[in-house]
């Protein structure tokens, strides 16, 4: 059975020093640290890293993501991963956000599904479209 989970989320973005792959060689790459927190049927943190480059002011961008979620979700309690992909062409966004296979665990293991992000006058928000085990419910 999916399920479906929205609510509102707010975020920090904190630049992190560049590491060796995308440091030193002139690699226009920037790095960040990811701290969420999620409100709603989700109610969770989230805290992950990003790596994006991009010419902003043009509205040109792109960005990958890993972040760990740990809280509950319609009241199943564990955590999970989500791997994010993001392109913004001429200031139009397309963003993937999939929960990794394999990645839950306590209530959420076996998790798998999706995120829609939506952004709205600099607010966030999101729709899970989540499935479990039925072992896991």
């Amino acid at each position: 059975m999916t399920f479906h989970a929205t609510g509102a989320f707010d975020v920090k973005t904190t630049p992190l020093a560049p590491d060796d792959a995308t440091g030193g060689a002139g690699v226009d790459i920037g790095r960040y640290a990811l701290d969420k927190q999620y409100h709603g049927d989700l109610e969770a943190a989230g805290k992950g890293e990003m790596l994006g480059a991009g010419d902003l002011a043009k509205g040109n961008a792109g960005y990958v993501a890993i972040e760990r979620v740990t809280g509950t979700v319609h009241g199943h309690s564990g955590s999970f991963a989500l791997q994010h992909t993001g392109t913004m062409d001429q200031g139009r966004f397309q963003l993937i956000v999939t929960v990794v296979p394999g990645s839950g665990t306590g209530g959420l293991a076996g998790i798998a599904g999706t995120m829609t992000i939506i952004m709205t006058n600099g607010k966030h928000s999101y729709q899970f479209k989540y499935t479990l085990p039925t072992s896991s419910e």
